[in-house]
């Protein structure tokens, strides 16, 4: 049986995706640059890039990055290109921000509260900011990436479940939107929103790390070998409904004592409404009205019976990710989500829970050494990262 390898149309191949990603990620690039990255020689770059360019994919500056006054100019993804608008989509609010080919920020971050009873008002509410970016953008044509919250079918565009909205049921997203604005649209998950955002934005990061969520529920996504896995089914990272409580709370997804029914920010104010109702005469919040911002100001001021809830619902995260996390041998997370706001104290609690790694043999100062923290993206740069879903399928196509 002959064996199969890399022939030089594959080798070719790889050598212009390696190429291509370097670009994305680090908008722009010069021949000795690229060499360095990736070891090949510059002829060889320049035989790469020349190809690149003749067919696209690259455009060519004059522009000198080389501080050694060699002036061979700079690569980069065409800017002529189309532009990106990417949102962060739940039923009470969207986030946005525009992004030009390169996937580099134009203009201003927005947050937008909304009110979506129904799938028709989210979509008008989706429309209407694109709408207005239109308009500011008038010869411009505007894709759509989207972080939707909830678990989300990557391929079709199709929102399965979103759990905080009023309505059940599947929703055509892009197909309705493309439908009706003529443009592409691409989405998944919030989760894998924020596993993109690291991926191409944090140089820090390994090939294998995950983001944890933890916010009104419990999401997580999880990075393999460089790439975002999904499972079959796009679930993966279901971490908020690993059950840590057989006989507790029912959950949404309609089983009982999963991670978000005790260690959520939803979970967390629930259980503080059921105390303040209970102790009328206490001098706290308005249990009707209580906040999360109001929760996690309760946790700074040292408040009791706050710190123990939120202290037992870290330490459920830990055991939680201490068995996830085992199983995949992923040993680099990264923490976002308003939850993040209780703090060192809280994510040492976390840190705690999960012990330490049994297959971690370093003394903790080693390059691939556990590490726990928070992320440090900021918001605009995490809802950017949906957009690099467009990145990830220039590159397959690539292949």
């Amino acid at each position: 049986m002959q064996e199969s390898g890399l022939n030089n149309q594959r080798v070719r191949q790889l050598n212009r995706q390696t190429l291509l990603k370097l670009v994305w990620k680090h908008k722009q690039l010069s021949k000795s640059r690229f060499a360095q990255f990736t070891g090949l020689s510059i002829p060889a770059v320049s035989k790469i890039l020349d190809e690149l360019v003749e067919d696209g994919k690259l455009s060519h500056s004059s522009e000198n990055l080389s501080s050694r006054g060699l002036n061979g100019g700079s690569y980069q993804i065409p800017p002529e290109g189309d532009y990106i608008l990417c949102m962060n989509v739940t039923p009470t609010s969207i986030e946005s921000q525009l992004c030009d080919a390169q996937l580099s920020a134009l203009g201003e971050f927005e947050r937008r509260a909304i009110s979506a009873p129904t799938p028709q008002a989210l979509l008008a509410a989706i429309e209407a900011i694109w709408q207005q970016q239109s308009r500011n953008w008038p010869r411009k044509t505007i894709n759509l990436a989207l972080g939707i919250h909830g678990q989300v079918d990557p391929v079709t565009g199709v929102s399965q479940t979103m759990p905080q909205a009023p309505w059940r049921g599947n929703v055509e997203i892009k197909y309705l939107l493309e439908e009706k604005l003529r443009v592409t649209v691409k989405l998944d998950n919030d989760c894998v929103m924020l596993a993109l955002a690291e991926k191409w934005q944090n140089a820090q990061n390994r090939e294998d790390f995950c983001v944890i969520n933890v916010d009104y529920g419990i999401g997580s996504s999880f990075v393999i070998n460089g790439q975002i896995y999904r499972g079959n089914l796009y679930g993966s990272g279901q971490i908020g409904h690993t059950i840590v409580n057989p006989d507790g709370a029912m959950c949404d997804c309609g089983r009982y004592g999963c991670l978000e029914t005790v260690a959520s920010l939803s979970a967390l104010k629930k259980q503080a409404r059921i105390w303040l109702k209970n102790h009328p005469a206490s001098p706290q919040q308005d249990p009707e009205t209580l906040s999360s911002q109001q929760l996690v100001k309760a946790w700074h001021a040292g408040d009791e019976h706050v710190m123990r809830w939120v202290e037992e619902s870290a330490h459920a995260i830990g055991l939680s990710l201490y068995n996830f996390l085992n199983i995949l041998n992923i040993n680099q997370i990264w923490f976002y989500g308003r939850s993040c706001g209780f703090g060192e104290s809280w994510l040492e609690a976390i840190k705690q829970r999960i012990g330490f790694n049994p297959f971690d043999h370093s003394d903790g100062l080693k390059r691939n050494a556990t590490q726990i923290n928070f992320g440090g993206l900021t918001r605009a740069q995490q809802v950017m990262g949906i957009g690099y879903l467009y990145a990830e399928a220039a590159l397959e196509n690539e292949g």
